[in-house]
């Protein structure tokens, strides 16, 4: 077995401690025969740390397309011709998708709007979104709406949001290439805001967008400093009309291998499936993630992309013997 392997079984496993930036990047250079080895690994790390439930979630747009800012990645930024409208989700549709999420079995569900940060007329639909799900819906709301102020922070703890998704997306030495009209640090000042207002943090990002090993090992080693409750790894699945659309999807194999570094790095992290897993790992890939590291899904479709049916991803868990969490868990 390698070395690295041996060292993560003392030192993740045994100690709860996460590897660093330079042992995450050994891993990712694990040769395919020993990634098995890696995940089986990584499937122990998160089972005494983190427990055998899975957490699973739906997520809706409540503000389509039109994004003033420039993700190279994302089909919903206005400067591009990718073919996504602005569109606004009017309340009773927005209870509307909480109660069919709910259906499915999960406890959370996220509202997510295209935009720089919220303005007025966002929040306002925002305050009365969560008090009409609330009214309706035994579930869990998170937002995803940008960059906030001090302000707007305290007003979606007031609201009962009690999770906030803004992911980094990149490693900070990346950055630059994938987006120009805001700074990773204006990202990073928002989820200190967030942690510090007692809202959950969830910050994870995009594998694929033509970063090198090292800077995935980079990224890593950045989400471990900030420590969020959740980290959602998703796969760039390329979008026509992007900067980005031309680029290659990950290799299934080089997903599984940062699958298996980002649990060894963050032991007690919930570790989400998002986006692009479907065309990177398809259904046996996605799999051995659950077996390797994994512990919540999002169910059904994302932002602009196709998702698996939830019935899939929710017998799939059941096959595997895999409970999904309860919502009274988590209050």
């Amino acid at each position: 077995m390698p070395e690295i392997l041996d060292q993560a079984r003392t030192q993740v496993l045994e100690n709860g401690v996460g590897l660093d930036e330079a042992d995450v990047l050994a891993l990712l250079n694990l040769p395919d025969e020993d990634v098995p080895a890696a995940l089986q690994l990584a499937h122990e790390v998160r089972m005494r740390w983190c427990g055998p439930e899975v957490e699973v979630e739906g997520i809706v747009s409540l503000k389509t397309g039109g994004c003033p800012e420039d993700c190279h990645f994302c089909s919903q930024s206005g400067l591009f011709t990718s073919p996504v409208r602005s569109v606004w989700l009017d309340i009773p549709s927005l209870v509307e998708a909480a109660k069919q999420t709910a259906k499915t079995g999960a406890t959370e569900f996220c509202i997510v709007a295209a935009v720089r940060g919220p303005d007025a007329r966002l929040m306002k639909q925002m305050r009365e979104g969560v008090a009409a799900i609330k009214a309706e819906v035994d579930i869990q709301v998170a937002a995803s709406l940008g960059m906030l102020t001090e302000e707007q922070v305290d007003e979606l703890v007031e609201m009962g949001v009690h999770r906030y998704n803004h992911n980094l997306e990149t490693c900070r030495s990346y950055f630059p290439n994938v987006v120009t009209t805001h700074s990773w640090e204006e990202r990073w000042e928002t989820l200190k805001m967030v942690r510090e207002s007692g809202m959950e943090v969830c910050c994870g990002g995009i594998l694929g967008l033509g970063e090198t090993v090292e800077q995935r090992a980079e990224f890593a080693a950045q989400l471990a400093e900030l420590d969020p409750h959740e980290v959602p790894l998703n796969f760039l699945n390329p979008r026509p009309g992007t900067p980005l659309g031309d680029r290659p999807v990950v290799e299934g194999k080089d997903a599984l291998r940062a699958i298996a570094a980002f649990r060894l790095a963050m032991p007690r992290t919930i570790l989400r499936y998002a986006g692009g897993r479907e065309i990177t790992l398809g259904d046996l890939g996605t799999r051995d993630g659950l077996l390797g590291g994994i512990n919540a899904v999002i169910v059904g479709n994302y932002l602009t992309t196709l998702g698996r049916p939830a019935t899939d991803d929710l017998a799939l868990l059941d096959d595997l013997k895999m409970p999904v969490k309860a919502l009274s868990a988590t209050l």
